[in-house]
């Protein structure tokens, strides 16, 4: 049985430690985004409350993402996790005001989540 642990603390360890190693795996149905290190065999999920979304200055200058700007935070993460969630990572992220912010480098967007519980699942 896995060991379940209810802190935003332990994925902060692992990816300090990790940070190579910890990739977005993939969005659930129930608003919790997957993610696992390779090193330590630990998956976390993050339960978000909000989703919002970026693209980067050189995209708006250039006027692209312009299709993407019209849909919501969350429907953009949930089709960059299903086109390419290997290209999504872990940036930064702050467990005091429960924030993580994730960034893909095929689409160059970023997303900031703010999470409502995390949970580290231990194989």
């Amino acid at each position: 049985m896995a060991q379940i642990i209810r802190s935003g603390a332990f994925l902060q360890q692992c990816w300090s430690v990790h940070a190579l190693c910890v990739t977005v795996r993939r969005m659930t149905d129930e608003r919790a985004v997957v993610l696992s290190c390779s090193s330590c065999k630990s998956a976390h999920y993050l339960t978000v409350a909000t989703v919002t979304s970026k693209v980067s200055s050189a995209q708006q200058m250039a006027g692209e993402g312009a299709l993407r700007d019209e849909l919501s935070g969350e429907e953009c993460l949930k089709a960059c996790v299903s086109t390419h969630y290997a290209s999504l990572t872990l940036r930064e992220m702050d467990v005091f005001q429960d924030l993580v912010r994730l960034r893909c480098a095929d689409c160059r967007r970023q997303y900031e989540l703010t999470v409502s519980a995390f949970e580290t699942r231990h194989k």
